[in-house]
């Protein structure tokens, strides 16, 4: 083992930082035992990060040799709880541990990462009941599609060519699995907050689904509708209009990071699909009081998410880039515009992040990318509709929307009208 370094090695301020925060780390984690009665408890896991913190500024074979005594700290706890018939300790010895290697980390210089790690680890410690309580609520279906969407997204996705397998350049698996992956990530989002929250998670995951993918989150609310006859009307409502809105809102944002020039060509019908959006679903809102709380009907939930629907919609999609991709090459311009209008059909985000590219780069003019990333939008409204009326089955719901959505589509188109006769008295 290498001799300790001299002390004109350390800088004083610097080892004192480093020493202190190791400390804190281990009496920050060390206070929630001492509450709960450990018997190590604030001044153990101090020691015990701050052990790690010499290890670490001394050196590797020092901090391997303060893990390491830690152990015989360990073993000697679990020792004496085991012979006054209390159990192992063994959330405690990780506990432990972890502070150790926490120590170390801050001996040899890292602040964010122990500070992180230690509170993760006072957040594991004081969440012990309700992770518990999660953890026994947690049923079989719904732990394997946790485990599928794992394997959708982890297993299978990395080994998908990222290039397209055909002559043509039209099938692109690493693409086309993504959107699987979404729409069965979207479902089991929102199956989550449906089984948490109540109806009051459809509003939510309007907004925040609609800022993936609006047509999968429409999809989703309508299929929620179907399976509970008709109770979640009200607030499906509002949650497709919030992701109408949230769509207009997405698409801005991608235009504005990949094309200001395209952005400012297609501000006004955007902002008028917005502000309609959101306006009309207040307007609902404020119509009336919410029917109480106690009123919510009980979800008939099944399942998290449904992988038969996600792979359809994937080939879906693999179909639509095909013919738009070809329709691009054979027509120009109206071509693209064609594709635009198909893009959003399945997702409008991935037709406006193709105009703006295309404008980036120099190969489609300010103009045709905003009317592309217009025609999207409006197009993506239309599936809004069309996809309510067919999933939910609910002819009331249906009128509803229709009427709402046509009134977006209406001033988009005016805006769109609007827009070109600003540019023509610009230019």
């Amino acid at each position: 083992m290498e001799g300790i370094p001299p002390a004109v090695a350390w800088p004083p301020l610097q080892t004192l930082m480093r020493l202190m925060l190791a400390l804190a780390v281990g009496l920050f984690v060390g206070l929630e035992r001492e509450w709960r009665g450990k018997e190590a408890g604030l001044r153990t896991f101090g020691f015990a990060s701050l052990l790690g913190g010499l290890g670490g500024l001394l050196g590797p074979p020092y901090a391997i040799l303060a893990i390491a005594l830690l152990g015989v700290l360990v073993r000697f706890l679990n020792w004496q709880s085991l012979r006054a018939n209390q159990g192992a300790e063994l959330t405690t010895s990780a506990a432990l541990l972890v502070m150790g290697f926490t120590g170390v980390l801050c001996g040899l210089g890292h602040v964010v990462t122990p500070a992180a790690v230690a509170v993760t680890s006072a957040g594991l410690l004081t969440w012990k009941e309700r992770l518990a309580g999660f953890s026994h609520q947690i049923t079989a279906e719904e732990l394997r599609s946790a485990i599928l969407l794992a394997i959708l997204a982890f297993a299978i996705y990395p080994v998908l060519p990222a290039e397209p397998v055909d002559p043509w350049g039209l099938i692109a698996p690493r693409a086309a699995w993504v959107t699987v992956i979404l729409i069965a990530a979207m479902g089991f989002v929102n199956y989550l907050l449906l089984k948490l929250f109540g109806a009051r998670g459809v509003e939510l995951t309007g907004f925040l689904g609609g800022l993936v993918n609006s047509t999968v989150t429409v999809t989703e609310m309508a299929n929620r509708v179907r399976e509970t006859e008709g109770r979640l009307q009200e607030v499906a409502y509002r949650g497709v209009m919030l992701a109408t809105a949230a769509m207009a809102l997405r698409n801005a944002v991608l235009l504005g990071l990949l094309s200001y020039k395209a952005l400012v060509n297609s501000a006004v019908p955007l902002a008028l699909i917005l502000l309609s959006s959101i306006g009309l679903a207040l307007v609902r809102t404020l119509a009336g009081p919410r029917a109480p709380e106690a009123s919510t009907p009980t979800l008939p939930l099944k399942n998290p998410f449904s992988l038969s629907s996600a792979l359809k919609f994937g080939a879906f999609l693999l179909i639509f880039q095909g013919v738009g991709t070809v329709g691009q090459s054979l027509m120009g311009h109206a071509g693209f515009y064609a594709v635009s209008a198909v893009g959003g059909l399945v997702s409008s985000a991935s037709a406006v992040a193709s105009a703006a590219s295309l404008c980036a780069h120099g190969m489609l003019s300010p103009t045709a990318a905003g009317v592309g990333a217009i025609i999207a939008s409006l197009a993506s409204a239309v599936v809004n509709f069309v996809l309510v009326a067919r999933v939910s089955e609910q002819r009331a719901l249906t009128l509803r929307l229709g009427w709402a959505l046509g009134v977006v589509f209406t001033l988009g188109v005016v805006g769109a009208f609007v827009q070109t006769r600003l540019e023509g008295l610009l230019h």
